[in-house]
C-alpha cells in the first residue's frame, strides 16, 4: 500500500471515530441539562475544549518545527485578521452550540442528532452569499431535508416542538459558521480558530450563566462526565481529529462520513436513553440523511471526467 492510500484509509477511520464522538455526545448534551443550565454547560464544555487545545497547538508547532506562539503569525495585519475571525466565529458557534443545547432538553437525542446535521445541506445555500454556486443536486438535497424534518417533527396533536424548531435553527448558525470558517481557515491556522472560538464560547456562555442561571459547583459536579465528554472528546479530540482527518480525505468524501454522527446519535439515543420513535420518524432521518449524501456529490466533476475519458 502506497504511503498516500494509507494516510487515506487513517483518515476515513479518524472520520469515522470523529462521528461516532459527535453523534454519541449528544446523549452527553442531554444527560447534562438535568443537572445544570444551557449557557452554564456550553461554557463549561468551551473551557475544557480551550484547555484541550491550546497545549495541541504548540505540539503541532513543535512538529513543524516553529516557534510556539498563540496566534501564530507576526504581522500586525495577519494578527488582526486571526483576531477578528476568532471573534466571528465565536460568536457563530455561541449561537449555534447554545440554542442546540436549549433545544435538546425537548426533544430526543435521535432527532437533535438528525435535524442538527442538516447544516450540511444549508451551507451550500449559505454560501450563495460568498458567490459560490450551488448545483441542482443541493436544492433537490435541501427539498429532501424539509420533508424529512417535516416527517421527524411532526408529533400526533403536536406539530412542532418548540425543541425541534430551536435544532433546526441552531443548524442554520452551524451552517453559516461552516462557510465563515472555510474562508478564515485559508489565513489562519484552523486548530487555532478552533481555539479562539472556544475561549469566545466560553466567555460569552459563562458570563450569561452567571447572569441568567444559578451556577452551583455541585450541579457541575454532578454532570462532570457529560461535560467532560462534550468538551475534551467531542470538542477538543473530535476538532483535533476532524482536522487531521480532512488533510488525507477528499474533499467530497470527508464532510459525508462526519454526516453520520447522526445515525450515531439516534443509535445512541435509542440504546442509551431508550428513546422510542415512530415509522415516519425513520421516513425522515432517512429522507434527511438522502439529502445530506446528494448534497456532497459533485455531479460537475463528474461529468468532466466523463468528458476527459471520451476525449481520450
Amino acid at each position: 500500500m502506497s504511503h498516500e492510500k494509507r494516510n487515506s484509509v487513517i483518515g476515513i477511520v479518524l472520520l469515522f471515530i470523529t462521528a461516532f464522538i459527535w453523534g454519541t455526545s449528544f446523549v452527553a448534551q442531554s444527560d447534562a441539562m438535568d443537572h445544570i443550565g444551557p449557557l452554564t454547560m456550553n461554557g463549561t464544555r468551551s473551557l475544557l475544549a480551550a484547555i484541550f487545545l491550546l497545549p495541541t497547538v504548540f505540539i503541532f508547532d513543535k512538529i513543524k518545527g516553529q516557534k510556539p506562539t498563540l496566534l501564530g503569525v507576526t504581522a500586525k495585519e495577519d494578527k488582526k485578521y486571526s483576531l477578528i475571525a476568532g471573534l466571528m466565529c465565536g460568536i457563530l458557534i455561541t449561537l449555534a452550540s447554545t440554542i442546540q443545547q436549549i433545544g435538546i432538553k425537548d426533544t430526543t437525542v435521535g432527532k437533535a442528532g438528525f435535524l442538527t446535521t442538516l447544516y450540511v445541506v444549508f451551507t451550500p445555500v449559505f454560501a450563495l452569499f460568498f458567490g459560490r454556486k450551488v448545483n441542482w443536486n443541493g436544492w433537490v438535497a435541501a427539498g429532501l431535508a424539509v420533508i424529512g424534518m417535516f416527517f421527524i417533527c411532526i408529533e400526533k396533536n403536536e406539530p412542532l416542538k418548540l425543541g425541534d424548531l430551536l435544532i433546526i435553527i441552531s443548524s442554520i448558525f452551524f451552517g453559516i459558521h461552516m462557510v465563515l470558517v472555510d474562508r478564515y481557515v485559508v489565513r489562519v491556522d484552523a486548530i487555532r480558530l478552533s481555539l479562539m472560538q472556544f475561549l469566545v464560547c466560553s466567555f460569552t456562555c459563562l458570563v450569561g450563566a452567571f447572569i441568567f442561571e444559578e451556577v452551583r459547583l455541585e450541579a457541575i459536579l454532578n454532570a462532570a462526565w457529560p461535560i467532560v465528554y462534550a468538551g475534551v472528546f467531542s470538542a477538543g479530540i473530535g476538532y483535533t481529529l476532524q482536522i487531521v482527518a480532512q488533510k488525507w480525505v477528499a474533499p467530497n468524501i470527508a464532510p459525508l462520513i462526519m454526516s453520520l454522527e447522526s445515525v450515531f446519535a439516534l443509535f445512541a439515543g435509542a440504546i442509551l436513553r431508550h428513546e422510542k420513535m415512530r415509522e415516519l420518524v425513520y421516513v425522515g432521518c432517512l429522507l434527511v440523511f438522502a439529502g445530506i449524501i446528494l448534497a456532497q456529490i459533485n455531479f460537475s466533476k463528474k461529468r468532466v471526467k466523463e468528458k476527459e475519458k471520451q476525449q481520450a
